[in-house]
């Protein structure tokens, strides 16, 4: 119906083909930016979850929407922690597999962001804010002492017992 109001008002077909060409070429570029990661984005406040694409930028979340939304915004994020979706935010995230993951951005103005994820992605989601999180997880223990029991010099110290400067 739209190819025929167009091409009554007189605009060539080839015209439209090239801008949704564009279009297209555009997204696929936006899929393939390093760090990309797919989410949903709510506002404040706000109900429904946009779809798009984010990448971070040092403390900065940049999101566009997609494939052709033209909204673009970028947050300056202070922190960031992630959390399982309530039933309600599971009704309304599809397309995300079987157990999204909700990031919940708290910006440098106070206000917060909601983000979902897929599972598999809950490290893109927290970008700089992810090696947070993993310092509360615990590691593996490292010894400080040698086989033999003798004690190692600190990687830090710049003149390690043992060596003759």
């Amino acid at each position: 119906m739209i190819w025929a109001i167009l091409a009554a008002l007189g605009v060539p077909l080839w015209i439209c083909a090239v801008a949704i060409s564009v279009l297209v070429y555009r997204n696929r570029s936006m899929h393939k930016r390093p760090g990309n990661v797919p989410v949903r984005v709510r506002a404040p406040g706000g109900r429904r979850w946009l779809p798009g694409h984010a990448v971070w930028v040092s403390d900065v979340f940049a999101f566009r929407g997609s494939p052709a939304a033209w909204k673009e915004a970028l947050f300056q994020v202070t922190s960031a922690t992630a959390r399982e979706p309530t039933a309600e935010e599971r009704k309304r995230l599809h397309r995300l597999g079987d157990e999204p993951v909700v990031g919940l951005l708290t910006l440098a103005g106070g206000s917060t962001v909601d983000v979902a994820v897929r599972a598999g992605h809950e490290a893109k989601l927290l970008g700089p804010f992810a090696s947070s999180h993993q310092e509360d997880a615990p590691g593996p223990e490292v010894s400080e002492h040698s086989e033999d029991g003798a004690a190692l010099p600190s990687p830090l110290d710049p003149s390690p017992k043992g060596h003759a400067p």
